[in-house]
């Protein structure tokens, strides 16, 4: 099927769907990676990851609801939704399948497509992420209810290594999206209904698991539940690694995602 070539240009929209969507798109022919922002990022969050992916992919980003520059209507909506809104944004891409690359909340949304559309997802990456919310300390709710500066200020605790602080605190809590009570409503109230541990074994594509053993806000013991119910999986730890792996550790990851897609990894 042909390629849709968009220029790189982090204020372009796609009509997908009933929605506007903001994307960053690589363009070219390479291995379409749809890369699914977290809970409080937009489509801007994975600018150091994008830097390590080398050539041969084609690295999509784009702003789910109420983030970025997309515009949908006040109205709630669940992560089977928000995984709906994915098909449709392969469907204005004109990709049939594509590889899903998701963190956190994002990961969550594409355990949702993998299940909903199967037929769409090549492959999956799940960073720093959980099959179930409730499995998720009570960290997360006490984010979700703290203000967006109070919430920039506690990523240097909850998202990089006490080594990494010092140079990526500051870039990572720039990663944070600012949203009106509204749209945070609406996204916190979908995040909290978020479960598919008893569903894992329907996901048949072949899925790649990240996470960091010390992971404070998304528990590795969901990582291993994923690499044991997930037929296809398998899974890299990133030894005493927090949430923020797919920054702070973004080389290597690039490297596994490389290995992953059948890529030759840079050196």
């Amino acid at each position: 099927m042909a390629m849709r070539q968009v220029e790189h240009d982090p204020a372009e929209t796609v009509r997908a769907g009933d929605l506007d969507v903001g994307i960053i798109d690589d363009g070219g022919s390479g291995v379409p990676l749809v890369l699914v922002h977290g809970g409080e990022s937009d489509r801007t969050q994975y600018a150091t990851l994008r830097s390590h992916l080398g050539p041969g992919i084609r690295a999509i980003s784009y702003d789910q609801r109420d983030s970025g520059i997309t515009v949908n209507p006040p109205v709630p909506y669940t992560l089977g939704d928000l995984a709906d809104d994915l098909a449709d944004l392969l469907d204005a891409l004109n990709l049939q399948r594509a590889h899903l690359l998701g963190t956190s909340f994002g990961g969550a949304v594409v355990q949702h497509a993998a299940l909903r559309h199967p037929d769409r997802v090549a492959s999956l990456v799940l960073i720093a992420t959980t099959p179930s919310f409730a499995l998720c300390p009570q960290q997360v709710g006490d984010l979700f209810d703290m203000s967006h500066d109070d919430r920039q200020r506690a990523v240097k605790d909850f998202f990089v290594t006490p080594e990494g602080q010092a140079e990526l605190h500051n870039r990572a809590a720039q990663t944070l999206a600012y949203r009106d009570q509204g749209k945070a409503g609406r996204r916190h109230d979908a995040a909290r209904r978020h479960e598919v541990r008893d569903r894992l074994g329907e996901i048949s594509a072949p899925t790649l698991i990240v996470h960091g053993t010390a992971d404070l806000l998304a528990p590795y013991s969901g990582a291993l539940l994923m690499e044991e119910r997930i037929p296809d999986a398998r899974l890299r730890p990133i030894e005493d690694g927090r949430h923020a792996i797919a920054m702070e550790f973004a080389e290597p990851i690039a490297g596994y995602i490389r290995d992953f897609l059948g890529l030759s990894v840079e050196r």
